[in-house]
């Protein structure tokens, strides 16, 4: 019987320790998303990025343009001409829509290699700078506060501000 109580005696001081070792620590949140899209670095990156697609969609629209003018002049010419010229030519439409989806795909991989290339930096600067912040506000724990990521509720304190601050803007 002594032997239990001393148990339940370690017991309870081990539990008691435990929960003040967990409410000792501190939580802070942040709008991840809300300190991206404000970040300089993020604005040049996107600038590129648009700049960039500008250039497919300008590529892509002059091969569909020729596509679309080519398949009109064939239309208007299908009955004019023999069959083995129409085969030909209706090789040769597919060959280039062939092409022009191949374009597509090509063209939306790189884009999203260099998003990922031009956003990365970006986004490791961000991460240092809230590890650095709430380091140095002892803060154990920082939650991603954007709409969506699983925080239903945040009152604790925002890192925005003093994380915006470190970056320098």
């Amino acid at each position: 019987m002594k032997q239990f109580r001393t148990l339940l005696i370690a017991a309870v001081m081990f539990i008691g320790a435990n929960q003040a070792m967990t409410a000792q620590a501190k939580t802070a949140h942040i709008d991840v998303t809300e300190l991206m899209t404000n970040m300089p670095d993020m604005k040049k990156a996107q600038g590129e990025l648009q700049k960039l697609g500008e250039n497919y969609d300008k590529q892509y629209q002059q091969m569909a343009s020729e596509f679309q003018t080519k398949m009109q002049k064939y239309d208007s010419e299908q009955k004019t001409v023999s069959d083995a010229v129409n085969e030909t030519r209706m090789k040769e439409m597919q060959e280039m829509q062939s092409r022009i989806q191949a374009f597509q795909q090509e063209a939306q991989k790189q884009l999203e290699t260099k998003r990922e290339e031009l956003l990365r930096p970006a986004m490791e600067k961000a991460q240092a700078a809230i590890k650095k912040v709430a380091k140095a506000k002892g803060y154990q724990y920082v939650l991603d506060s954007t709409v969506g990521s699983g925080v239903i509720y945040a009152d604790g304190p925002n890192l925005l501000a003093d994380v915006k601050k470190e970056l320098g803007f």
